[in-house]
């Protein structure tokens, strides 16, 4: 009877540590300033990740580029936009490169490292955008407008996984 409880034991013990033990690095969504997680993309050192606005007053796309770092930061390393004005960036930060290309304006070579980001998405022109690799989603089909949240890179557990809203793959192509 003692071998029957301890096997249980550590049975349960086990069963605790596959779900509670970090397993997959992720960019989590938290709603706002909370520890509440609206959803998840499933990342790995070195991905890239695009995150794409229509500029209010603009209404032109506006590409912020970025990538995870080997100490779960992130880098943003390019940005892209139209057309000058409020809010865009008039020349390339020391160590950047600034360029024109096929009607764009380009900022490579940042090296702009965040421990978490907070974007907030548009409400007067509600078109944000995640993109990686060829997959892309809105922001709407996670938040409201104007609704703010703060993305951080993050190990989650198997029963983080999943209880939580992975953010589906829809493929642009």
């Amino acid at each position: 009877m003692k071998r029957i409880i301890i096997s249980m034991l550590l049975f349960l013990l086990l069963l605790l540590y596959i779900f509670f033990y970090p397993v997959s690095m992720a960019l989590v969504f938290y709603n706002e300033d909370t520890n509440e997680r609206q959803a998840f993309l499933p990342l790995e050192y070195g991905d890239e990740f695009q995150i794409i606005f229509t500029h209010s007053v603009h209404l032109s796309d506006v590409v912020e580029k970025y990538r995870v770092t080997s100490d779960k930061q992130i880098e943003q390393f390019e940005f892209i936009f139209e057309e000058f004005g409020v809010g865009m960036p008039s020349n390339a930060q020391t160590g950047e490169t600034f360029v024109y290309e096929e009607g764009r304006y380009h900022i490579r070579d940042m090296k702009n490292l965040f421990p978490e980001l907070r974007v907030r998405n548009g409400k007067a022109v509600s078109q944000h955008r995640l993109v990686w690799g060829t997959h892309e989603v809105t922001f709407n089909d996670y938040m409201e407008p104007g609704a703010w949240m703060t993305l951080k890179i993050e190990h989650l557990t198997l029963w983080q996984w999943l209880k939580g809203a992975r953010i589906h793959e829809q493929n642009t192509n």
